[in-house]
């Protein structure tokens, strides 16, 4: 029989899990046991390859040919993991958050059933509350378009040998480089490529 192609990870029965932690687990036929996640996929391995030691493995299908017997495998393996009495209160802690998430997602589903009117009344609402932001939006960048507009003419009119009055210290000056774009799509379709 072949032996099975190493994982993406460079080890046998190591797998890369989503949040950078290593995942260990040797399978067998319909055996599947699982040995952790290790913080680097060279501490996975050693697990592996201590475990393997344990079901009397071929030193072949190991990650580390180089270890001859079971206490060497043993040895280099990393320590198991031990869950301390913090460790078990920040698990309780995150439990009674999402028990009291879960709560929260069921009352509010039965209130939307039981107060349909304030459902709707609550989407006016927010509706008002994004037209009013466009406008303000809206109104802003027609001030800024307005400020950038007369910063250029007065340097347009300095660089043709007129006379600016703007003073040299005038905070004005810096308009030139107010950006007009807008992120909104409420502006008649004007092009925002023209600053």
């Amino acid at each position: 029989m072949p032996s099975r192609r190493r994982s993406a990870s460079g080890y046998r029965g190591v797998r890369q899990r989503p949040n950078g932690g290593f995942y260990a687990e040797i399978r067998s036929g319909d055996l599947r046991l699982s040995l952790g996640t290790y913080d680097t996929a060279h501490e996975a391995a050693r697990a592996f390859g201590a475990a393997a030691w344990r079901l009397g493995r071929l030193r072949l299908q190991m990650n580390f040919p180089d270890v001859r017997t079971l206490q060497q495998a043993l040895d280099l393996a990393p320590p198991p993991r031990l869950n301390s009495t913090q460790d078990r209160a920040e698990h309780t802690a995150l439990q009674r958050r999402l028990l009291v998430a879960q709560e929260d997602e069921r009352v509010m589903a039965e209130w939307r059933r039981r107060h349909p009117e304030d459902v709707a009344y609550e989407q006016e609402y927010w509706e008002r509350r994004r037209e009013e932001d466009t406008r303000r939006r809206h109104e802003e960048r027609l001030d800024r378009c307005r400020r950038k507009a007369l910063a250029c003419a007065q340097a347009d009119l300095v660089n043709a040998g007129g006379r600016s009055f703007f003073t040299e210290e005038d905070e004005r000056w810096f308009d030139i480089w107010l950006s007009t774009s807008d992120d909104t799509d409420d502006d008649g379709g004007a092009d925002d490529w023209n600053d």
